[in-house]
């Protein structure tokens, strides 16, 4: 074999404008600047912007030739006038939808100008196609032919044919196990309006099986407002309807630390959050499970690792230990809980300890918090989730022998109130239940500083209702045993309340 000498590209004469200019093959505009001004001055188009982005070859500047119901515009012919090659298929297309797609114009324009011996005149006669004629007859635009490339493993034939339907009809009818695909496709289309209608669609659509793929699909087009979406949906979401099913295992862990992390991240508990993450792990680490496993299956996993050695101190725990700092282990009171801890040996003693000892000293100053004092990233979190079927819904909590009951109330189809109230031990309806194994205080008023919340999703956009940081004493009679209360007009349901609570320096 007989190797050839590397050669520089040959020059090639295209025609442009009035003279005959030199132009490099396969590059539209190569420096050739008194082409570009001509044939800029041809179609009517900004040179300066241009020459800002020369690649585009103005697509958007014609597409402006083209009526803006191009779907519904009749198609003079049956035949086509544009053949696209892609995906190891052939599809015939027509101008005037076919330039509703940046892409496909972008490809067709470049065809134009590369199969023609005066590209300036056949861009005249295109744009002159679209204008009105007062005669019948109508003259054949030439047939091009273009093709395609998709690397994008998300675009499917069927996908693409959906897509490229959407030139010609108004609201093509898609599946949620579709629109992933369609939206890739419209993503390599650059076909705006589909694109947009399949993010709506995506963020309609969120539930437990499909949070996974469209909070990739925003990352990879960069679609922000789905990807908000989705972070938004899994702050509601994470404890009580993740939490419950097998699709947990599919978050993935920067999504999860973005959860973590939010002020509005919604649980029942502090402890109900840890069993959440706790069964995240386990999952991760048992990816043949294919059933929900129950909390003592969990516990009972990470007991069976060797005691020398906290789970998060090993080399598979390294790697999610900012998982676990996200998490407000000193709102976790309950003996039995911490007990629970203590017992899988997951965290590292150091972590234990601290807990122990900001525990030890609340207690010793009769529920004083000193440990912390930032009511948005500190504060303990209880919460309730207020469903359809709910005129009143309340839950007792006990923290460092305190009693307290948070409550929601519903007024009417639309107006709800939420708030929370300090209980006497000698109240409670089921005091075994509450104080089993926890203290009990007798200090006639708690000074409290906390917040209520209370977020619910309308017409696909959150609502979001709170109060202002609020330090209150808190009696065992009224009015001052009962917290301020968050009044909330909402067709929103379910809604999701949050109580956030530091119990203050006295």
């Amino acid at each position: 074999m007989k190797m050839l000498k590397p050669h520089r590209p040959r020059l090639e004469r295209r025609v442009v404008g009035s003279t005959n200019r030199w132009r490099l093959p396969r590059e539209p505009f190569s420096g050739d600047l008194l082409a570009l001004s001509q044939m800029c001055k041809a179609v009517s188009i900004d040179f300066d912007e241009v020459l800002k982005n020369p690649d585009r070859l103005c697509v958007s500047q014609i597409q402006k030739y083209f009526p803006g119901n191009s779907k519904k515009k009749a198609i003079q012919s049956g035949e086509a006038d544009v053949i696209l090659e892609c995906l190891g298929f052939t599809w015939e297309l027509h101008q005037p939808q076919l330039f509703q797609s940046d892409t496909l114009a972008k490809l067709y324009v470049m065809a134009l100008a590369r199969d023609s011996a005066n590209p300036e005149k056949e861009l005249q006669k295109l744009l002159r196609a679209q204008l009105p004629r007062k005669t019948k007859e109508q003259h054949p635009a030439k047939k091009m032919i273009i093709s395609l490339k998709i690397n994008d493993p998300l675009v499917t034939k069927a996908a693409f044919a959906t897509a490229l339907k959407n030139l010609y009809m108004h609201e093509v009818t898609m599946s949620a196990d579709d629109v992933l695909g369609v939206l890739a496709a419209a993503h390599v289309l650059q076909f705006r309006s589909l694109f947009q209608r399949c993010v709506t669609m995506m963020m309609n659509g969120l539930t437990p099986i499909t949070i996974k793929n469209f909070y990739l699909a925003g990352c990879k087009y960069k679609e922000e407002l789905l990807t908000t979406a989705c972070e938004r949906w899994m702050e509601m979401n994470l404890v009580p309807l993740m939490g419950t099913q097998i699709h947990l295992r599919k978050i993935q862990q920067e999504l999860l630390h973005k959860v973590l992390r939010s002020p509005r991240l919604f649980t029942f508990s502090e402890f109900h959050l840890l069993k959440t993450l706790l069964l995240w792990v386990y999952l991760q680490l048992n990816n043949k499970t294919q059933t929900i496993p129950t909390y003592e299956t969990v516990l009972a996993f990470f007991s069976s690792f060797p005691e020398k050695c906290s789970f998060l101190d090993r080399d598979v725990g390294q790697n999610l230990m900012h998982l676990f700092l996200c998490l407000r282990l000193h709102g976790i009171t309950k003996g039995k809980d911490l007990e629970e801890l203590r017992r899988i040996n997951f965290f590292p003693e150091s972590w234990l300890l601290r807990v122990t000892a900001y525990h030890y000293h609340a207690l010793e100053s009769g529920g004083d918090m000193a440990h912390v004092n930032d009511l948005s990233t500190q504060a303990v979190r209880f919460g309730l989730l207020f469903n359809q079927e709910y005129t009143t819904h309340s839950k007792m909590i006990a923290i460092y022998g305190f009693f307290f009951e948070i409550k929601g109330i519903k007024h009417n189809t639309t107006s709800y109130s939420f708030h929370m109230q300090r209980i006497r031990h000698t109240d409670l309806e089921f005091p075994s239940v509450v104080c089993e194994h926890g203290p009990i205080s007798l200090r006639a008023e708690r000074l409290v500083t906390y917040e209520i919340r209370a977020q619910t999703l309308v017409d696909g956009k959150w609502q979001e209702f709170r109060t202002n940081q609020i330090t209150q004493k808190f009696g065992l009679g009224k009015p001052s045993c009962k917290s301020h209360a968050l009044k909330i007009q909402t067709v929103g349901i379910p809604i999701y309340a949050s109580f956030s609570f530091i119990f203050s320096l006295s």
